[in-house]
């Protein structure tokens, strides 16, 4: 091999080990339990992401983008969200929005799956394979995942709320299994992200309080925020850290003592630390998580 040829390959082979791997993209569909409603989470960092509803939103998103940025991930994160919506609705309302490559798409529904029809997912489930249908489209590698949310007390402890009287742990089961469903083949689900079971977990642990209408606990934390339905910057935290565990595959302890957002927001260092510990565990138990 002439020796110009033989330098213009080892050029090649050193240039491919020097430029750096394209960063994963990753898209959060969702409502105000993905943006991060009556808290300061909403307006998070919003420089981190990009809001493509322009909205000037940071939200659960920017949490992400701020653990990968502590964890040295390259991550491009993209929100796509609306107020009191479900998936079929950003199906139909913001199709043009979505359909493009991702390597990562997460999609959270409505609160009670149907607003119709309390815990039915039926129409959760058919919007969540038809988005994923339109994602593998574009990537056929892509992960798309679905989020299993809190217990809302609001629904829990209120005689109109359609989990009233049981526990406040089962409706985050119940949406949990719901949400497994679409695990099933043919759906094109990847994995069912545990943030309802890791908030039952934080109760169970004894620190989170689990009826926030009788008072809260000293030394525990309240989940919810004052309309005890939306989350807590607290909720919310807990929340990112299961999402950023069960996408990546790092483990959200990993975050360590001094992790940025929880400072930002202005979160008890040892209640952060405690969340960390309980997404970790939660991750765990159900056995989610794994870099894409």
């Amino acid at each position: 091999m002439p020796i110009l040829v033989r330098f213009a390959a080892l050029l090649l082979v050193c240039f491919a080990w020097t430029v750096p791997a394209a960063a994963k993209t990753v898209l959060f569909i969702g409502n105000s339990f993905t943006f991060g409603a009556n808290s300061p989470v909403m307006r998070y960092r919003p420089d981190r992401v990009s809001d493509l509803n322009r909205e000037g939103i940071g939200g659960v998103p920017a949490l992400f983008k701020t653990f990968a940025i502590q964890s040295g991930l390259d991550w491009q994160v993209s929100l796509e969200t609306s107020p009191g919506k479900d998936l079929a609705w950003h199906l139909a309302n913001r199709r043009a929005l979505i359909d493009r490559r991702w390597d990562v798409v997460v999609l959270q529904g409505f609160s009670t799956l149907d607003a119709e029809r309390p815990g039915d997912p039926v129409r959760h489930l058919a919007a969540a394979r038809a988005i994923a249908a339109l994602v593998h489209a574009r990537n056929p590698a892509a992960q798309v995942s679905l989020v299993a949310t809190w217990s809302r007390a609001d629904q829990t402890y209120r005689p109109s709320g359609h989990w009233f009287g049981l526990p406040i742990a089962r409706m985050a089961e119940d949406l949990l299994a719901a949400n497994r469903l679409g695990l099933a083949p043919g759906y094109g689900i990847h994995s069912v992200l545990p943030v309802g079971t890791a908030w039952n977990r934080a109760i169970r642990d004894g620190y989170a309080d689990p009826n926030p209408y009788d008072g809260v606990a000293f030394g525990q934390v309240n989940l919810w925020t004052w309309d005890q339905y939306h989350a807590s910057a607290e909720g919310y935290y807990l929340e990112a850290l299961v999402e950023f565990g069960a996408i990546t595959g790092r483990d959200p302890r990993s975050l360590g003592s001094r992790e940025r957002a929880a400072e930002d927001l202005g979160i008890n260092p040892e209640v952060a630390r405690r969340l960390r510990d309980v997404a970790a565990a939660e991750l765990a138990a159900q056995r989610v998580g794994g870099a894409p």
